[in-house]
């Protein structure tokens, strides 16, 4: 198998922001053999651990994200992946995927994010006191390049913006 050129995409931003919405429509985009690393699967789903400093969650992200390297054109990481225990590990995948990145913060006010949250399915599952405690503002990684996607973009805009500059 000869190795590819794959393009790394980071999706970040808080809870109800659109973060899932965002990169499932860009997997569909880029089709068959685009590797999606989600946060609150691996977290979650895969290892039922909470997102504290130094879970599981963290290298075993790291891990997935770092298998797609050279196999897919396309890999997307998605998640909350609040940067004082994941920024670490994001400049270690953008630095493994030899700087071949594409970094994307969801900057939304609370309230946005509120009233996505409840359009959602799993709007039953955690309320406005979950998403208040686990609210990070402006919590970007803060390097060259990395773009806000803001209230005013529509879900066509963010989409738009992403697939012209992430060119495979």
């Amino acid at each position: 198998m000869i190795p590819i050129e794959t393009k790394l995409i980071i999706l970040r931003g808080n809870s109800g922001s659109g973060k899932t919405t965002i990169a499932k429509s860009l997997q569909d985009h880029f089709g068959d053999g685009t590797l999606l690393v989600s946060q609150d699967v691996v977290r979650r789903d895969m290892l039922g651990v909470r997102d504290r400093k130094g879970n599981l969650s963290l290298e075993l992200i790291r891990q997935i994200t770092e298998y797609g390297k050279g196999k897919c054109e396309v890999v997307i990481l998605e998640g909350i992946l609040v940067k004082e225990r994941y920024g670490e590990m994001l400049m270690d995948l953008i630095r493994f995927y030899d700087g071949n990145a594409d970094v994307y913060y969801f900057d939304l006010p609370f309230e946005k994010t509120i009233e996505r949250h409840q359009s959602r399915p799993l709007a039953d599952a955690f309320g406005e006191e979950s998403l208040r405690a686990w609210w990070r503002p402006k919590d970007c990684l803060g390097i060259a390049g990395e773009k806000m996607l803001t209230e005013e973009m529509t879900e066509e805009d963010i989409l738009d913006l992403i697939c012209s500059e992430v060119k495979v």
